[in-house]
């Protein structure tokens, strides 16, 4: 498929077959930027097939000798329809009929019809698998665990504040920190550790300045006993990914043997969702809806902004109410909404 501006796209053969018709194929070749051989191929299929000839083609043959019959496919999918076989059930059914059809080619047949799913199978139509729902029943029964990683702010602000002018690609700070990496300088990011307790909605945030094993151990012993100033004294169940830092001896010793290490399947987030949820929350509310002028003044409103989500703001999972009033304990300067 050709853009827009391709020199070769439909118009452009036009115009090439037009200036052909009066000049040299290979000077109209050398001004369109194309060689003479395909600038030849299009004036042939012009004068061939006329205005048709200028259109693109299928690059699929026109006859492949080792093709499945049209007959044999249309068995498989009646196979499949009334007697809701596999594809190894049918490969081996075509081979008592002297038909030599690979497994692999049967499944690929079936899921063009459409019939490659569970379902197609199964005798009552069912799929055979229901989505699991990861439902915290009490408060500490599940804490989910998440690092996000954002850029650090230099001091005075970037470019947020000041534009790409002064914090763009060729001012002088960019000049200057790309020679900083340049000499081995790392670049600065501030990593912020989130424990969201699944059944209140409780939030509990840190900026770190990394996501290695000592220092997520570290945040959850401090986050194990904020949990606990408000009414959570046991976590039973500790949900994390796959991280190196969730995976190291120092994370499993503040663990400990009375808490279960929960870890999701690899590459899938939505079973961490809880924590995933709350952390585009705080990127959507507060890290990229304000202009902050310094580090020191992001890390400050990122515990002030935690105060007001667990205490004042409503959320949906809490029945439109703050998360601090679905726990047992009593808590204060908890509004039920902003009504």
């Amino acid at each position: 498929m050709t853009h827009a501006n391709a020199p070769l796209s439909l118009e452009g053969r036009r115009r090439l077959v037009n200036r052909c018709l009066t000049r040299p194929i290979a000077h109209v070749a050398a001004e369109m930027g194309i060689s003479r051989a395909c600038a030849s191929k299009w004036v042939n299929r012009w004068r061939r097939h006329g205005e048709a000839g200028l259109q693109d083609r299928a690059s699929t043959p026109h006859h492949s000798s080792t093709a499945t019959a049209a007959c044999v496919i249309q068995q498989i999918e009646v196979w499949r329809r009334e007697h809701k076989w596999s594809a190894q059930r049918i490969a081996y059914e075509l081979a008592e009929l002297d038909v030599r059809i690979n497994r692999r080619t049967v499944s690929r047949h079936l899921s063009r019809l459409g019939l490659g799913r569970r379902r197609f199978i199964d005798p009552g139509g069912d799929t055979n698998r229901k989505p699991g729902k990861i439902t915290a029943r009490w408060p500490g029964h599940m804490v989910h665990l998440d690092v996000k990683k954002v850029g650090r702010i230099p001091d005075g602000g970037g470019w947020r504040i000041h534009g790409w002018r002064i914090h763009g690609r060729n001012s002088d700070q960019a000049r200057t920190a790309g020679r900083a990496k340049s000499a081995g300088a790392k670049r600065g990011y501030t990593y912020l550790h989130s424990a969201v307790d699944g059944f209140s909605r409780l939030s509990y945030t840190e900026p770190l300045t990394d996501e290695k094993g000592p220092t997520a151990a570290a945040f959850l012993a401090r986050a194990k006993a904020w949990f606990a100033a408000h009414g959570i004294s046991h976590i039973h169940r500790v949900i994390t990914d796959n991280g190196a830092c969730y995976r190291s001896a120092d994370f499993a010793r503040i663990v400990g043997n009375r808490t279960r290490h929960q870890k999701t399947r690899p590459y899938t987030p939505r079973h961490n969702g809880k924590v995933e949820r709350y952390q585009r929350i705080l990127a959507e509310e507060l890290l990229y809806a304000r202009e902050f002028e310094s580090e020191e003044a992001r890390d400050t409103a990122i515990g002030i902004w935690n105060i007001h989500y667990n205490y004042h703001r409503p959320h949906s999972g809490a029945g439109g109410h703050p998360p601090a009033s679905r726990l047992r304990a009593g808590v204060t300067n908890v509004w039920p909404s902003y009504n």
